[in-house]
């Protein structure tokens, strides 16, 4: 089946309830998207009150609190907030790459696997049925001599030592006390919590969320999503040969990419779009697609979006493709157009300014 690249963004906006936008709840927001990197808080809030008719910007919070969302390290290693199901699949696959078992992971934050392997225990023993801030957190670990060696990688706020515990399914972030972090197990938060499934398990429902999304795409656009292509070929390959008849090859302009079987007859009769967008910094449509997506985003434009510190812009669409980049200053929505580009329409662009700045 032969679509085109305009066709493939237009359906992408579709299914990410950007062209319309969705009455649904937050929880089926997230889950569509297969989570919303929450690094930043305000941009996680961003990324869903985009997608809504009707703004409630209190739903995130209501979902954390209730364990119908889970905030963790996930994907790519970054803080995600996900539906506890897509959750469980996600780390599931992302343990299974096992990174902090790698020579070069072990040389940079000096912790061995097998150091990992009794961190985690301990972790999973104090957070049991409770929830501790960083600081309680550490000063437990470090009140035993053998984590003493690891005081600096345990109080830094990249939590580079606690990332693997979250992706095996110990540990993930429990309610705020005050204004301080806390850390807690993903059993205490989330009402019957199941534990990770295997990741052959996991592998095939991570890829249909996926596909469902971001699509078409290939295997290493799935693996540059989900860890950064940390993933041997071949065991991404063989995930996506095992879903079989679930998902269908297709050319977009000339390049082979697959979509869910289910979706392919959608997608062949989706018409390109013409409808204009802000997303805020770090959006789903972006990370999703990885900025590497020239469909998406021209290759020459790349470093406009994907900057210093691996700070994702605030980008403007116009019939999902990105144009430009724009910031709110003041107030004001402040634009910066990528040169040689066409322009948005100025009623459009209107539009979408209107709704971000609230006037």
């Amino acid at each position: 089946m032969r679509i085109t690249a305009d066709q493939a963004l237009a359906w992408r906006l579709h299914r990410q309830f950007l062209s319309p936008r969705t009455a649904a709840p937050v929880t089926d927001i997230v889950q569509r998207l297969g989570g919303v990197q929450m690094q930043l808080a305000s941009a996680a809030q961003t990324a869903v009150t985009t997608r809504q008719q009707e703004p409630a910007p209190g739903e995130i919070a209501t979902g954390l609190a209730n364990g119908t969302l889970i905030k963790t390290w996930a994907m790519r290693g970054t803080l995600h907030l996900c539906t506890p199901g897509s959750a469980a699949e996600i780390l599931s696959l992302v343990a299974s790459a096992r990174t902090w078992t790698k020579p070069s992971w072990q040389k940079t934050f000096g912790a061995t696997p097998d150091e990992i392997d009794r961190l985690a225990e301990a972790v999973a023993e104090m957070l049991d049925g409770t929830a501790l801030t960083r600081e309680e957190l550490v000063a437990g670990l470090l009140a035993r001599p053998e984590f003493r060696g690891m005081a600096g990688e345990l109080r830094s706020g990249w939590g580079t030592l606690l990332k693997p515990l979250a992706w095996q399914g110990v540990l993930c972030h429990g309610p705020l006390r005050d204004t301080s972090v806390t850390f807690t197990t993903p059993s205490s938060l989330v009402p019957g919590w199941a534990g990770l499934p295997a990741p052959d398990e996991a592998a095939p429902e991570v890829i249909a969320t996926y596909l469902g999304a971001y699509g078409p795409a290939t295997p290493d656009t799935f693996s540059q999503w989900l860890l950064r292509g940390a993933f041997r070929k071949s065991v991404v390959a063989g995930w996506f040969s095992d879903l079989g008849e679930r998902i269908t090859e297709v050319s977009v302009d000339g390049q082979k990419a697959f979509v869910l079987t289910e979706h392919a007859d959608e997608l062949a009769a989706t018409h390109p779009s013409h409808d204009v967008h802000l997303l805020g910094p770090f959006d789903a449509y972006v990370l999703g697609a990885t900025t590497r997506d020239t469909w998406m985003l021209p290759a020459e434009h790349r470093g406009r979006v994907s900057r210093t510190a691996g700070w994702i812009a605030p980008v403007v669409l116009s019939g999902g493709r990105v144009v430009g980049t724009w910031e709110l200053e003041a107030g004001t929505v402040v634009t910066d157009f990528f040169p040689g580009g066409k322009s948005p329409s100025a009623k459009a662009l209107a539009g979408e300014v209107a709704r971000v700045t609230g006037a």
